[in-house]
């Protein structure tokens, strides 16, 4: 057998080459939209794609199973109850994929979505019983699905629950490569290892511990993360009819009047110079594609700044990705609108003056400790303009080291604000040099 993992860091997805090498035939198991990878690989390893199976419709993600079958005539195997509106071969609880030796088996592992399916991996030249499973959006590494992406989160829960049984029956050396590591919005506490075993998990995954069902639905059906940017767009994306390949951007000396504009180039680099309106999201930074996809419009035609080609390609790519697909072209450098930045050692001064300090993270972040007297707005909810905020006075931007409150800050000097991001640290900087936070208690605790 032949087998590669592929994980897309901008995003934690992880998608998949199987094949029989005595045959030559392959397999791409939950495709990302940038195909070539693939392709490199199956002639990197001198085998040919036959099929493209997805283990469900995905929300975070643009999937390429379109263009495989668009651009190489693959065929697209997904369980029915998907409703897609493509040509499909239906995988069902049982169907096996022969390529050879190497047998691919369908597990329906409903709770995700109501379609999903795990792909259990048989190797014949070790053993007739799996070696592997694919478990897509199910089982993580320490960790499970969210089950409220598609319906009622006490429904999907219940059917994860069962969906999980499955699984271990399975047996404790089978290994498991899920869909996702950490860094996607799919589950609640991942790990950023790519893979696991059926034993670690069972002796070590705490949603697995319980056999009680009542317990399991209350626990997972309680989510406090964000739903992904642009899901329904996704989804609708990726059931609908097969969407292919796009042109590459042109490159423009200015962005247009009317384009949203995002700098994907470092911060230092923005603060000392960008264009008016601009939002700087690093495509150099971590989870690149999902925080972008939070504060940009899918309706307004966008324009990528960067600091030279190779960095707008990357970012194109990401975008894409994730759906913003609307790309007019790229520009190269910066304008000359500037960002005051923020150290933590300034920040006491800036309070003490009036600043209004401005938590961008997530509420049960905050909860574990945050700066008496900030206003809590995370920076996914800036971007849609919905909040009053102060116009006679700084807004300091904050999170947990940096990143976000960058984000943040730039949202907000797009709309004319005064507003300037803690970036050497955050949060935790502040705790090491000995400040005070508060934490939030609950009724009776």
């Amino acid at each position: 057998m032949i087998f590669t993992q592929f994980v897309d860091e901008a995003l934690g997805c992880a998608s998949y080459l199987v094949a029989d090498e005595s045959t030559g035939q392959a397999v791409v198991v939950d495709p990302a939209f940038a195909i070539e990878q693939y392709l490199e690989e199956a002639e990197r390893r001198g085998v040919r794609l036959v099929r493209v199976l997805e283990t469900h419709t995905h929300a975070d993600h643009l999937s390429g199973h379109g263009r495989l079958a668009l651009e190489h005539q693959l065929p697209v195997g997904i369980h029915p109850a998907a409703e897609v509106a493509y040509p499909r071969d239906a995988l069902e609880d049982g169907t096996e994929i022969s390529l050879g030796g190497v047998v691919l088996r369908c597990i329906h592992t409903p709770g995700h979505r109501p379609e999903h399916c795990s792909i259990a991996v048989v190797d014949g030249s070790r053993a007739q019983e799996p070696w592997l499973v694919l478990t897509g959006d199910s089982l993580f590494v320490g960790d499970a699905a969210r089950p409220d992406l598609a319906v009622d989160a006490r429904e999907g829960a219940k059917g994860l629950f069962h969906s999980l049984k499955r699984l271990v029956a399975l047996g404790d050396g089978v290994e498991v490569y899920p869909g996702h590591v950490a860094g996607s919005l799919c589950g609640k506490a991942m790990s950023s290892k790519s893979s696991t075993t059926i034993g670690f998990e069972r002796r070590f995954n705490h949603v697995l511990a319980s056999d009680d069902v009542a317990a399991f639905v209350a626990e997972s059906s309680g989510i406090s993360a964000p739903r992904p940017p642009n899901m329904e767009r996704i989804v609708e994306l990726n059931r609908g009819p097969f969407f292919g390949a796009l042109p590459a951007p042109p490159e423009l000396p200015l962005p247009p009047a009317d384009a949203q504009i995002v700098d994907v180039r470092p911060l230092e680099a923005f603060a000392e110079g960008h264009h008016p309106g601009a939002v700087n999201v690093p495509v150099s930074g971590t989870r690149f594609s999902t925080k972008a996809a939070f504060v940009l419009g899918a309706n307004r035609p966008l324009v990528v700044v960067a600091a030279d080609e190779g960095e707008s390609r990357q970012a194109v790519r990401n975008l894409r990705s994730v759906g913003v697909l609307d790309i007019s072209g790229y520009v190269l450098g910066g304008g000359s609108e500037g960002l005051e930045l923020v150290r933590v050692g300034e920040l006491d001064a800036l309070l003490r003056d009036g600043a209004e300090l401005i938590d961008v993270r997530e509420k049960d972040e905050r909860d574990s400790g945050y700066i008496a007297g900030s206003r809590n707005i995370p920076y996914r909810l800036l971007a849609l303009g919905a909040v009053e905020l102060s116009t006679d006075r700084p807004l300091v931007t904050i999170c947990e080291s940096g990143p976000r409150a960058a984000i943040a800050a730039s949202i907000l000097a797009a709309r004319g604000y005064d507003a300037r991001p803690v970036v050497d640290g955050g949060i935790d900087a502040w705790r090491e040099a000995g400040k005070p936070t508060v934490e939030f208690r609950r009724c009776g605790s």
